[in-house]
């Protein structure tokens, strides 16, 4: 697990990890710790001490990144298999004996599942809701949990401990979007991922609207980096909301220049709205929520804060050029 500040749900992410139905000998949980300014250290302590069977080991993680706190617990690892948890999840009592299963009778190199997005509060609840829709984020988790199927990436992970020797670690340049990029890189080396709903875990989703926008904020602006590394493994769907946004500016500024222009900017703004509302009610009925009068303003939150995030990317690192300096890959591989 790479964290930081994580005292909220640590404790229950913790726990969902020591209560596995795996032989206990056999697991190591290491915890690297982005030098936590709140309580996380010492709620990982006390859920400890309630629970000796299980080694649980924090490492400083004083990169502050989960990229390199991820690394680090690679490397301070012992296990033939490596499996990644999260600060904010939950996993399922059988997590970890899937993963080593699937991983074993299935050849692939990377297994895992997709999320099942929670939601703390009103405001929390509705971005659950929104994050599973396609309209959403790109993908319509739902339809998903019942498969099994080869596919770009998964939520969290497992690995033979081989794989990372050869292919690499996490890039530590990745501030976001470091697995995105870990998986681009594993496919392009032949590596195959493999989904299941067998894998089951539940996600912590953020509980408030500004929270919502920095988090897709940066992950439209490191996006473009990953896009810049691995050009030929990006969707279509993933213009999408920069296309968008982009449109929306330009023609929001040309609208004094004639009336095609306002024109095109109200037809626009008028189409996103109708699509907006209708796929939010479609949504909201078909999970009887409740918070469905807030699904407008959380999918329009999703949208601009992607899309803003990928033009400032676009802006950073192919306009000006600036990025950090690559090399972290090559140790793992004894380059």
């Amino acid at each position: 697990m790479a964290v930081r500040n994580e005292e909220q749900h640590i404790a229950r992410s913790l726990r969902s990890i020591l209560a596995q139905n795996y032989p206990t000998d056999r697991l190591q949980v290491l915890v690297a710790d982005g030098m936590s300014t709140d309580r996380t250290r010492d709620v990982i302590k006390d859920v400890q001490s309630s629970q000796h069977r299980i080694s649980v080991k924090i490492i400083d993680n004083r990169a502050l990144t989960a990229s390199a706190g991820l690394n680090l617990a690679v490397k301070n690892s012992g296990g033939e298999v490596v499996i990644r948890a999260d600060g904010k999840c939950e996993l399922a009592p059988d997590y970890i004996r899937n993963c080593v299963d699937l991983l074993k009778e299935s050849g692939a190199d990377n297994v895992g599942g997709w999320r099942r997005p929670l939601g703390e509060g009103f405001v929390g609840r509705a971005i659950a809701t929104a994050i599973t829709s396609a309209f959403g984020v790109g993908g319509d988790q739902s339809a998903r949990h019942l498969r099994r199927q080869w596919t770009d990436t998964v939520y969290l992970g497992a690995w033979r401990r081989k794989t990372f020797e050869q292919v690499g670690l996490f890039d530590e340049e990745m501030v976001r979007n470091q697995d995105d990029e870990f998986n681009y890189r594993l496919r392009k080396a032949g590596g195959r991922i493999l989904a299941s709903g067998t894998i089951r875990s539940s996600y912590f989703s953020r509980p408030s609207i500004a929270e919502l926008w920095h988090q897709y904020y940066n992950f439209g602006f490191w996006k473009v980096r990953v896009l810049q590394k691995h050009p030929r493994q990006m969707r279509w769907r993933q213009f999408v909301p920069p296309t968008f946004v982009c449109a929306l500016v330009l023609l929001a500024l040309l609208t004094p220049v004639s009336n095609w222009f306002r024109l095109s900017f109200l037809c626009l703004v008028g189409v996103y709205i109708f699509i907006n509302l209708a796929v939010s009610v479609f949504t909201g009925v078909r999970s009887r929520s409740r918070e469905v009068v807030l699904l407008p303003v959380v999918f329009l939150t999703l949208h601009l804060s992607y899309g803003s995030g990928f033009l400032m990317g676009v802006t950073r690192f192919m306009v000006f050029g600036d990025y950090p300096n690559q090399g972290i890959n090559a140790e793992m591989r004894g380059g």
